[in-house]
């Protein structure tokens, strides 16, 4: 939070979706709550009490009259339920300065963003009415969709987790869950599960619950989005929407589009998730190779891109607006989905932390070897396309609907800029680069498979969390190194496998 504001900086400031200046000449302005709410509701911002803006969207000082008594007024009034939901703040978030040795005294406030289950905050005990967001004009009231989205956001269950009393088993659709067992098979075969009929199957992985109603089992929310037919789902989200969208053509619009709503297929997610993955990695060259007698047509963009599809399904709030939009155009995928990011976007490019919209069907993926657990998969997206020597991906999320959007481009990054100019570079240099960077790489990729043999070495097995401490690197991309060192052996099921140096 304190980046957001140095004083030695002042002159360069202009108001943003994180920055907000209030004169607070004859006390404290009521627009500051209002402020003071959509901060906490976005991504958390600072206020400066005692600073105008000019025409041109410049700050000067005004001052303020009487900084303590200012000070003590906000700590009683934020502390007052009747005005504001809830204090966020501690006593060091507020600082006053003198500006450049003048008796002008500016007062900040920093306002840090809202956990998940604090939110929403609103102010005049009113939630529905004195709930504010934030956008780069200035404060907004939410509308009651959005303030529903964030109450039900507070729960620990997701909303996945619902037990349908309405709907019964038979509405599922068969071919899809037969599907999903064949997928579950493979890639956990002999797995306690295999045994079970289906009803108990679908009951053990979340797809179905015991209603409180009738005792009796009824699919879940997650199993009705993941296996059940579209006229069946709309029933109970009535907002759901699937579309794929490929190559816009002037002519005919799209050279390929899959919606939910055609009844052509089931419209679920299971096979939207397998459609749709086959048709955006078409284009994606796999590199000859062997492992044990037979060829990996697996890469790490592949499994990056299948992170992106199951996040974009997996963080969706489907009681939102407009429902889940891939649309592939040439070298760019976008995958939009509604919902904001529960856990913020800065913690998400972080990782290290996992706060699904719904969790069910998170599980649900992870069982057939889809989708990370520990809140790696966005920077995993990130360090691949990086790898690749890609242009970085764009994380955007936009309120009122709630979105969120992840765009790809599979094209090399940017070249150098000249003046502020993007100026081509030559062919040759253009190839320098990029044999530069792969250079670069190698050399990183060898001395970390070098780190892994001497550490095996010395330790004689290791899981894939404890190399991936010792490398200082994601559990994915140091389960992608072990992949590719041939001198290397693993044993056991995937959550308690080893690894260890082959013997010769």
């Amino acid at each position: 939070m304190r980046e957001l504001f140095d004083l030695a900086k002042f002159d360069s400031y202009k108001e943003d979706n994180r920055r907000e200046v209030k004169k607070a000449e004859s006390g404290l302005p009521n627009s500051l709550w209002d402020t003071y709410s959509s901060f906490a509701n976005c991504y958390g911002g600072v206020i400066i009490l005692g600073v105008k803006e000019n025409e041109d969207g410049s700050w000067y000082t005004t001052g303020l009259k009487d900084a303590a008594k200012l000070k003590k007024d906000f700590w009683n009034t934020i502390n007052n339920r009747k005005k504001v939901s809830l204090n966020l703040l501690k006593d060091d978030d507020i600082e006053t300065y003198s500006m450049n040795n003048t008796d002008d005294v500016i007062m900040v406030i920093y306002v840090p963003i809202a956990k998940r289950e604090q939110k929403p905050i609103y102010i005049n005990d009113d939630l529905f009415g004195g709930t504010f967001r934030r956008n780069w004009e200035g404060d907004y009231h939410c509308t009651r969709l959005q303030v529903k989205t964030m109450l039900r956001d507070q729960a620990e269950e997701t909303m996945d987790m619902e037990v349908l009393d309405e709907a019964c088993l038979e509405d599922l659709n068969m071919d899809s869950i037969r599907g999903y067992r064949n997928s579950h098979k493979s890639f956990k075969p002999g797995h306690p599960f295999e045994r079970l009929d289906d009803n108990e199957y679908l009951r053990v992985i979340g797809a179905a619950g015991v209603s409180k109603a009738d005792k009796k089992l009824h699919p879940t929310a997650a199993g009705m989005l993941m296996f059940g037919n579209e006229y069946d789902i709309v029933r109970y989200f009535p907002d759901y929407f699937l579309d794929y969208r490929e190559n816009p053509d002037t002519v005919i619009r799209w050279t390929d589009r899959l919606q939910s709503s055609s009844g052509e297929w089931s419209g679920n997610l299971f096979d939207f998730y397998f459609r749709i993955y086959n048709k955006i990695i078409r284009d994606i060259k796999v590199p000859f190779k062997m492992q044990d007698g037979f060829r990996v047509d697996d890469t790490p963009v592949h499994r990056a891109l299948r992170e992106a599809l199951a996040n974009c399904i997996i963080n969706a709030d489907f009681h939102g607006k407009y429902g889940i939009i891939i649309i592939k155009d040439g070298d760019t995928l976008i995958l939009e989905n509604p919902g904001y990011i529960r856990i913020g976007r800065e913690q998400m490019l972080r990782g290290g932390k996992s706060d699904p919209r719904n969790k069910s069907l998170m599980k649900m993926f992870n069982m057939i070897d889809i989708g990370e657990h520990a809140g790696s998969g966005v920077p995993n997206i990130f360090n691949v396309w990086e790898d690749e020597g890609w242009e970085e991906p764009i994380i955007e999320e936009n309120f009122d609907p709630d979105r969120t959007s992840l765009t790809l481009k599979f094209t090399e990054k940017q070249a150098i800029k000249t003046s502020d100019k993007k100026q081509a570079i030559k062919t040759s240099d253009k190839n320098q680069l990029i044999k530069n960077r792969q250079v670069k790489q190698l050399n990183k990729t060898a001395a970390h498979m070098q780190k892994i043999r001497m550490y095996l070495q010395e330790h004689e097995t290791a899981k894939t969390s404890d190399i991936a401490e010792i490398l200082n690197l994601s559990v994915a991309r140091t389960r992608v190194l072990l992949s590719e060192m041939e001198d290397i052996e693993a044993f056991g099921a995937n959550r308690i496998r080893t690894y260890r140096l082959r013997r010769k």
